[in-house]
């Protein structure tokens, strides 16, 4: 009897270990307290696999979701308020924009990180998946 493999784009929207998919990837669940909200465990209690892999953790991809944002935000906001270079509507736009990026940073901070493992880490390489399948 096998194990179905959890879903990766669910485990990725529920910040779950990237390489069992089944272990929270981060200490508190939630974003608050904003102090604590990066914090993730040394190891995923699940499968063990070490969950901070290198130094580098994900700045690039919140600088993607950062801009995408800003990009996303026109199709929202051109046929609400409309745009003009005519007057200051694109100055409110990105004021607008700027305003929903900082709303939405502290979760897109853990989002990039959790990107970044699964890009990094494949599904199955735990130390327990090792060991079982030595067994």
């Amino acid at each position: 009897m096998s194990v179905q493999k959890p879903s990766l784009i669910l485990s990725m929207l529920r910040m779950k270990c990237p390489s069992c998919r089944k272990g929270d990837a981060f200490v508190n669940k939630q974003i608050f307290p904003l102090g604590e909200c990066l914090k993730m465990p040394d190891r995923c209690p699940v499968c063990a696999q070490k969950m901070e892999v290198e130094s580098y953790r994900g700045q690039g991809m919140n600088y993607i979701l950062t801009m995408l944002t800003f990009f996303l935000n026109i199709f929202w906001y051109w046929p609400i308020f409309g745009m003009s270079y005519k007057d200051n509507s694109i100055f409110y736009f990105a004021g607008t924009s700027a305003f929903v990026v900082i709303l939405l940073q502290p979760y897109y901070m853990r989002m990039s990180r959790i990107l970044y493992l699964y890009f990094l880490i494949k599904y199955g390489s735990g130390p327990k998946f090792k060991e079982q399948a030595n067994q």
